[in-house]
């Protein structure tokens, strides 16, 4: 087998960075709310980092995962 047959494709598709920037989004806002304490922001914060999960899930079930039929993969 050669790597390029086993390579997971290391999550680079739409559902993964999707994901990724809304949880990063959420961490970045409940640092701030901690810093400045704001409970309330840090749980809000929370509940948006748990919607990047399932955006990203759902974007995954919808076929933009890496190995979805949306998917399309970019040569480098």
């Amino acid at each position: 087998m050669t790597p390029e047959s086993i390579d997971p494709g290391h999550g680079h598709s739409p559902a993964a960075w999707t994901a990724v920037i809304i949880m990063l989004v959420a961490f970045t806002i409940g640092t701030v709310m901690l810093f400045i304490g704001q409970p309330f922001g840090v749980i809000a914060a929370a509940g948006l980092l748990v919607v990047g999960l399932i955006v990203g899930w759902i974007l995954k079930l919808a076929g933009f995962g890496v190995n979805g039929p949306r998917y399309q993969p970019k040569g480098h």
